[in-house]
C-alpha cells in the first residue's frame, strides 16, 4: 500500500495531524493499535484552555513540596519504585518551573495557546461537531482567602500580559452561576471566560476522524514499532500483514512515542503523568453548569454527556504499571460534599497517561537525524487544547508552507 504520509497514533493530536494533511492534498494513512481517540484523548477534562499560557509547572513553594513528600494528596501521587527512573526528569522539570524560567516558557507557549480555540472551531465546523463545544469557560472555586487572593492576582497579571479574560466571583455571584455547589465551604471563585469546553472528547475525536475519511483519508490497525526507513520511504506493517509505505511519517504516539523514537536513536527526555477519572450521576435535579476545579483539594468536576466526570491530578509512576486509583478514592468523598454526586456510572476507574517534557512544551517538528520523519507529541495536560494547532503546524511543515506559528521553540532539536 502506497500513500504520501503515514501518521502513527490516533489520539486527538494524531487525528488532527492526519486531518490537516489530508486537507492539504496529501493522501494519509492513520495507524494505531486501537480505535481512534480511545486512549489518553478519551479521559481528559474536556478543556480547550485558552487561558493556559503557563503550562503546568512543578510547585516551588515549601508547603506544597512538604505535602507532596507525604504522598497523600489528590493533586499528586507517586510510586516509590518509579522515583529513581523519574528523578532526572523531575529535577529538570523543577528547574524549568522556576519563576523566571516559567515566565520565559509562557511567552513561547502563548504563541500556540492563542490559536487553540479558533483552530478547533474551524475543524469542528467542518466536521459538524460544534454541538459538542460549550462557550461558558470554566471555574476555580476557593475555600481560603489566601488561595483566592493569589489566584486572582495571577489572573490579573495574565490579563495584563496576555489579554486573558476572567471574572472574579464573590460568594453571591458563585451561587448564581452554580446554585448546586456547597457554598458553605466556599468563599468565591475565578471564572475563566475565554476557554471552550467539550462535553464528549471521544465524540469530537470521532467527528474529526469521520471528516478525515470523507476527504479520502484511510484508517488501519498496526504496530508503530514496525516502522522502518527503506531508502527514501518509510514502511510500517499493518495488522493484516500488509506493508504501507510513504515518503513521510509522523510520530504522534503520545506517551508511547519514546518506544519508537528510542529505537531510531533519539534520547528525548519524555516522562508520563498518569491520571484517573470516573463518571457519576447527579442527585435529583442538581446541575453543574461549568467545569469546576476545587483549587485547594486538587480535583476537577466536569459536566459531560456521560455524566459528571471527576478527574484527578498527576500520578508519577511507570507508564504501564497496574492502576492505583488512590487519588480518586481520596477525591470522591470530598467531591460529594461539594456537589451532589450520585452513583458511579463506570464499572472501573479510567486510567490515562499524559506525555510530558521537562520544559513543559510539546515536541513539534522534523526529526533531526532522519529525512521525512516528523515528531508531534509531548503535549502533557494540553493534548486536546493544542491538537488542532499542532495538526496545522505539522501539515504546513510537511508540505513546505509557511508555518503560521513559529515552530522553533518546539523543535525536537532543542534537546540535542
Amino acid at each position: 500500500m502506497a500513500t504520501d504520509t503515514i501518521v502513527l497514533g490516533a489520539g486527538i493530536v494524531g487525528i488532527s495531524v492526519a486531518l490537516h494533511l489530508q486537507k492539504a492534498g496529501r493522501s494519509v494513512l492513520l495507524v494505531d493499535k486501537r480505535g481512534p481517540g480511545e486512549e489518553t484523548s478519551y479521559g481528559n477534562a474536556g478543556l480547550i484552555q485558552r487561558e493556559g499560557v503557563y503550562p503546568y509547572g512543578f510547585p516551588h513553594d515549601f508547603g506544597a513540596l512538604i505535602r507532596y513528600a507525604m504522598n497523600n494528596t489528590i493533586d499528586a501521587h507517586y510510586h516509590w519504585n518509579a522515583i529513581p527512573k523519574l528523578a532526572p526528569f523531575l529535577w529538570s522539570y523543577w528547574m524549568h518551573s522556576r519563576a523566571s524560567q516559567h515566565e520565559a516558557i509562557a511567552r513561547k507557549y502563548a504563541t500556540l495557546i492563542e490559536h487553540c480555540v479558533s483552530e478547533h472551531d474551524a475543524l469542528a465546523a467542518e466536521a459538524g461537531a460544534t454541538g459538542l463545544l460549550r462557550r461558558k469557560g470554566w471555574m476555580k472555586v476557593f475555600r481560603t482567602a489566601a488561595q483566592q487572593d493569589e489566584r486572582l492576582a495571577e489572573a490579573a497579571r495574565w490579563n495584563r500580559d496576555y489579554g486573558l479574560n476572567y471574572k472574579a466571583l464573590d460568594i453571591d455571584a458563585l451561587k448564581a452561576e452554580e446554585p448546586h455547589l456547597d457554598h458553605g465551604s466556599l468563599i468565591g471563585g475565578l471564572h475563566w471566560t475565554d476557554p471552550v469546553t467539550v462535553i464528549d472528547p471521544l465524540g469530537l475525536s470521532k467527528a474529526y476522524v469521520a471528516l478525515f475519511e470523507q476527504l479520502g483519508g484511510k484508517l488501519a490497525l498496526g504496530d508503530a514499532s514496525t516502522l522502518v526507513q527503506q531508502g527514501d520511504a518509510w514502511s510500517v506493517t499493518l495488522a493484516d500483514g500488509t506493508k504501507a509505505q510513504a515518503r513521510d511519517a509522523v510520530v504522534a504516539l503520545g506517551p508511547w512515542a519514546d518506544v519508537l523514537t528510542g529505537k531510531l536513536g533519539y534520547k528525548l527526555p519524555l516522562a508520563v503523568k498518569r491520571g484517573y477519572h470516573m463518571h457519576y450521576k447527579a442527585q435529583g435535579n442538581a446541575v453543574l453548569n461549568h467545569p469546576v476545579l476545587d483549587t485547594e483539594r486538587g480535583y476537577f468536576l466536569a459536566p459531560m454527556q456521560q455524566g459528571i466526570r471527576l478527574t484527578t491530578g498527576a500520578e508519577f509512576a511507570d507508564r504501564d504499571a497496574a492502576p492505583t486509583p488512590v487519588q480518586l478514592a481520596r477525591a470522591e468523598p470530598i467531591a460529594r460534599t461539594l456537589f451532589p454526586l450520585g452513583e458511579r456510572i463506570d464499572p472501573e476507574p479510567w486510567l490515562g497517561r499524559r506525555p510530558c517534557t521537562p520544559d513543559m512544551m510539546p515536541i513539534i517538528g522534523p526529526a533531526p537525524k532522519h529525512k521525512g520523519l516528523w515528531f508531534s507529541f509531548g503535549h502533557a495536560h494540553h493534548g486536546l487544547t493544542l491538537a488542532a494547532v499542532t495538526g496545522r503546524m505539522i501539515a504546513e511543515m510537511v508540505t513546505g508552507q509557511k508555518v503560521f506559528v513559529d515552530p522553533t521553540p518546539f523543535a525536537p532539536a532543542r534537546f540535542g
